[in-house]
């Protein structure tokens, strides 16, 4: 692989525009970069630096914190006089000047203090002042995330001795103080790409932990109806998890732009040409604040609990994982039928399964994949970027709404985990809802097995 060439090539096709300039201090010998997305994040983004400056020292030394402070060109005055405070701060750590002149309250000066006083390297872009905005259909967090990485790409020293990363975080994700050597002890092997264990933050509220222990446990089911379908796409995806090589990240040429679901277009991008491994020695602790920024994701998610507009309490029908798991096996084991036996044999699992592959034209597809397949390794590979994470997402909504229905949610666990002839503590197995104490004990068991 000419790495230089495919670097080039990036730079030259995919990356975003030049306009968008970093401000750093030290960037020599930069082996790893943690890209921060920040939008109106002043109040959060520096007690997030300060948990990235309690790693050890060596760590540091090889790693740079670029955050990027985006906004769009009709984003409210608000959150741009919130990003020129962030930026304020950021250029004072920076440039190593005085932050004790700028507003703001004792815990902030006091983050600050300890960030300037440790071996952070930090660097920060401007995509908020005038003329350097995001523009307005160009997406939001994707965009902002894209950036960053792309001028990781540039940063990277070619000499460096450790993995050459580009880590993803977020402006109200904390991290602990093992949290970059895990990642780079992970990375001494053959890996290209990963994602972190992850636990919400714990609101005070009440209201606030049942929004996001209720959240969190659909995210975990998720993942444990893929891992029981023995699907390859049963990772989590969340934007502030994910870690990748600069290789990978030429190879399926960098992030994308979206609004929303960046983090699940892009892992999804990864697994189709790596796996993607799961770092369970340490973990991040994403915020659990309601938002209404994005169309979906955990603020959005949270926001529609507090609201009540609908019953949260439900999760996919277990069933539907039973039939997933069928489905993947019948491809393990008919990578030389055609399509027409196939689509016979999809059907003695389940008619709206054969609806499903008909609508997505799985005839067609499944002809040309077994044309170009040299052998049969590269035929189920196929198969696998074929039926991608997005289109098993999509085949499981199919389901859901045409033949199998949500279920309540302590039930449908408790089916799955049976399924999976996993143990049901005692605390799942009562007929009514569990008090808050209870729903946390699930989620810690989820957290154990996910």
């Amino acid at each position: 692989m000419n790495k230089p060439y495919l670097l080039n090539q990036y730079i030259k096709n995919y990356t975003v525009s030049e306009k968008w300039k970093l401000t750093a201090g030290n960037t020599e010998n930069i082996s790893q970069v943690i890209v921060i997305p920040a939008y109106a994040e002043s109040g959060m983004l520096f007690s997030t630096l300060a948990s990235l400056a309690r790693n050890s020292s060596s760590s540091l030394d090889y790693s740079l914190v670029l955050c990027v402070i985006n906004n769009k060109i009709n984003s409210p005055a608000d959150v741009k006089v919130n990003n020129h405070q962030t930026m304020e701060y950021l250029d004072a750590l920076v440039n190593k000047k005085s932050a004790k002149q700028l507003p703001g309250n004792k815990n902030l000066k006091e983050a600050l203090q300890f960030i300037a006083d440790a071996r952070l390297k930090l660097g920060y872009i401007d995509a908020s002042s005038e003329g350097l905005e995001i523009p307005d259909n160009e997406g939001g967090v994707g965009m902002a995330r894209k950036i960053g990485m792309d001028t990781a790409l540039r940063l990277l020293s070619p000499s460096a001795s450790h993995p050459k990363l580009i880590l993803s975080l977020d402006a109200d994700t904390l991290v602990p103080d093992n949290y970059l050597t895990a990642i780079h002890d992970c990375f001494q092997g053959k890996i290209n790409a990963a994602v972190v264990a992850y636990e919400h933050q714990e609101p005070e509220n009440d209201e606030e932990k049942a929004a996001i222990y209720c959240y969190e446990i659909f995210l975990r089911y998720w993942i444990l109806g893929l891992k029981y379908a023995k699907s390859p796409y049963a990772f989590h995806s969340i934007g502030s998890t994910m870690i990748c090589s600069a290789d990978a990240y030429l190879s399926v040429r960098g992030m994308n732009r979206r609004e929303a679901g960046e983090d699940f277009y892009f892992l999804n991008k990864l697994a189709k040409i790596t796996k993607i491994k799961y770092i369970q020695n340490t973990c991040v602790y994403p915020s659990a604040r309601a938002s209404q920024r994005v169309p979906f994701g955990t603020g959005k998610r949270i926001h529609r609990f507090l609201d009540g507009s609908r019953n949260e309490y439900v999760l996919y029908n277990p069933q539907i994982f039973e039939i997933l798991a069928r489905w993947l096996k019948l491809m393990e084991m008919s990578l030389h039928y055609n399509e027409e036996n196939i689509l016979r044999e999809a059907g003695r699992i389940s008619p709206a399964l054969v609806s499903f592959l008909i609508n997505s034209r799985f005839e067609e597809s499944w002809r040309k994949i077994r044309n170009n397949a040299k052998n049969d390794h590269t035929l189920i590979n196929q198969f696998h970027c074929w039926f991608d994470g997005f289109r098993t997402l999509k085949l499981i909504n199919y389901l859901s709404r045409e033949s199998y229905p949500q279920k309540y949610m302590f039930d449908a666990l408790e089916n799955l985990l049976k399924m999976q002839k996993l143990s049901v503590p005692e605390f799942l197995r009562s007929g009514s809802q569990p008090d808050l104490a209870r729903q946390k004990n699930i989620l810690q068991y989820l957290r154990g097995i996910t």
